[in-house]
């Protein structure tokens, strides 16, 4: 049997930086606390190793001012998110004494940030094509007050209403599934709206979508590995069986000990989403290998 592995799988360069970020700090920092503000990235495993060495996560805005409130924080560190946060997120931050605060954001994400706040500034209406409840979508419309407009699905542009004197930005969440922006933008450009368009839809993204597409098409069975949290790997998964209805969606080695792959299967895919280490994919190519 043929096995062929997406030749981008596994972390992309912003989840490498933010997960490499904690472990430096871990090493330079040894006698002090270290938090992280959400969980760094979107894998448990990843998430339970650095639990392991001691780093806590701060789940969100609440537990922050608790933790803040009882002194939990002082002379400790916080390394932010790969995600980023809004501006209001990182001011309750910077109020902390003594808490010194890594930025972890990826440089994409911080990227999209910056453009919507100066655009904002201008007056135009900022809409951003993602999951509202994705961390990096909070943190996006965080940074213009929450002032901004998300759409997850092209019959939410369908649907749209804005006065046509309205000047408009449009961004992307950075794992948005290209096809669906696409579809998207024709929608809104069709509405003749006065609209700025910026893909942010990050590089790693596309190529990860256009080679598991590629490569859902050329076998018979396809594994997608990555957390039930990563929005990336969700939307590798939904490409990937749109054209291979064999396809399993695995967080790790043990969730394909379960399945039952046909023994009339050929060829065998392999991919994974930007915040799944090597180590698991490593361990899901070994196994599929020797076992099947």
């Amino acid at each position: 049997m043929e096995v062929k592995v997406a030749a981008t799988a596994g972390f992309c360069y912003g989840v490498s930086r933010a997960v490499s970020t904690v472990y430096e700090q871990l090493k330079k920092c040894p006698d002090k606390k270290i938090f992280t503000y959400g969980p760094i990235v979107h894998n448990d495993s990843v998430v339970s190793e650095l639990n392991d060495r001691g780093v806590r996560v701060i789940n969100d805005r609440e537990e922050l001012s608790g933790m803040a409130g009882s002194g939990e924080l002082t002379d400790s560190i916080c390394v932010i998110r790969a995600h980023g946060i809004g501006n209001d997120e990182m001011e309750l931050l910077k109020q902390v004494k003594g808490l010194e605060i890594v930025d972890a954001t990826c440089p994409f994400v911080t990227k999209i940030h910056t453009i919507v706040e100066e655009h904002h500034k201008l007056g135009e209406q900022i809409i951003v094509t993602g999951d509202r409840s994705h961390p990096e979508v909070m943190g996006i419309i965080g940074c213009v007050s929450n002032d901004a407009i998300v759409i997850s699905e092209p019959e939410d542009a369908k649907l749209l209403s804005i006065a046509p004197n309205q000047k408009i930005c449009l961004v992307s969440q950075t794992t948005f599934n290209a096809r669906k922006f696409e579809d998207i933008v024709e929608i809104l450009k069709n509405k003749m709206y006065d609209i700025r368009i910026v893909n942010t839809i990050c590089n790693a993204t596309q190529r990860r979508q256009s080679e598991a597409a590629a490569l859902s098409r050329e076998c018979d069975a396809m594994i997608v590995i990555g957390g039930r949290n990563s929005s990336n790997t969700a939307k590798l998964f939904d490409i990937c069986r749109s054209s291979c209805r064999a396809t399993y969606y695995i967080q790790c080695l043990d969730d394909l000990r379960k399945v039952a792959i046909r023994n009339s299967v050929r060829c065998i895919g392999i991919t994974a989403g930007a915040s799944t280490p090597k180590t698991i994919i490593e361990e899901v190519l070994n196994y599929v290998r020797t076992e099947f």
